[in-house]
């Protein structure tokens, strides 16, 4: 057998998910649909290797939210997660930190500060 086939002989699908699930829950459940939608698991593995390197470039925050995006787009590359955390797109999909306050800024109206009219309910 190659080498190259004698590499990937050592990962079996429970080892991938294994890696996976070090990243995050979205990483994998986007391994799991990679190699369901194919008609032998093993055939996704290389590109569930390749979204597994990617956490040798990118934090794993990341790498997971920019799963979750591609899982909403149902896409099933690495170059499309790659193209997502290059262009930042997985920054819409990062969970927001419990530090994370309202926006605070004067030209913000809040409740106490509407109108007089709009807060004895003239105005529907």
């Amino acid at each position: 057998m190659p080498s190259s086939h004698r590499r990937h002989a050592e990962w079996t699908p429970a080892r991938v998910l294994a890696q996976a699930e070090k990243l995050g829950p979205s990483v994998t459940a986007l391994c799991e649909a990679v190699m369901a939608d194919r008609p032998h698991p093993e055939q996704g593995f290389r590109t569930c290797l390749g979204v597994l390197a990617l956490a040798r470039t990118y934090e794993p925050m990341r790498l997971d939210a920019a799963c979750r995006h591609g899982l909403t787009i149902r896409t099933r590359s690495v170059a499309s997660i790659r193209s997502i955390l290059k262009t930042g797109l997985d920054s819409a999909f990062l969970a927001e930190g419990p530090d994370q306050r309202p926006l605070q800024h004067p030209n913000i109206r809040r409740a106490e500060r509407a109108p007089l009219a709009r807060r004895q309910g003239y105005y529907h």
